[in-house]
């Protein structure tokens, strides 16, 4: 009897105790603070830096409103050749991005939002996709540091 529960709870300990997933567990109000910025500049100094920013580091502007405040890139798609070549599974791998820009009084805030977006195809048209939200801080941290440096530049001409 005892070698059962021993062996039963082993068993369950390695199904449960090996799946984890890599993303941190963070509150919507600790996501928003990694993903968000003031400014002391106005909201038409702001909007043009994150732009300039996004397309620095590879991204697409696929849409960008200075009145709404909201801009949207995409990086370039990645995809495995092997896979494809040799098992017939297209995996395609991109990151999208989205800005948003609003002024309240004196102060211009930007949110900023990264997803992995994983597309995979299989043999008779199947399809799979996965979207995961960046909350890795140094991502978000260097964003933010390179528009602070596009704002100054802005700001000074």
């Amino acid at each position: 009897m005892k070698i059962k529960i021993v062996s039963t709870f082993l068993t369950l300990f390695f199904i449960f105790g090996c799946a984890s997933t890599n993303q941190p567990t963070l509150t919507p109000l600790e996501i928003q603070t990694l993903q968000t910025r003031e400014y002391d500049q106005s909201k038409e100094i702001v909007f043009p830096s994150v732009i300039s920013v996004l397309s620095d580091i590879g991204y697409t502007i696929t849409s960008a409103d200075l009145v709404t405040g909201l801009i949207t890139a995409e990086s370039l798609a990645e995809s495995d050749a092997a896979t494809k070549f040799w098992l017939g599974i297209s995996n395609v791998s991109q990151t999208k991005a989205n800005a948003f820009v609003e002024e309240i009084g004196e102060i211009t805030k930007v949110r900023l939002n990264f997803v992995v977006t994983n597309d995979k195809s299989y043999g008779y048209g199947q399809t799979d996709r996965s979207d995961v939200q960046v909350l890795d801080a140094t991502a978000y941290q260097n964003a933010f540091e390179k528009i602070e440096n596009a704002i100054f530049v802005r700001d000074t001409d």
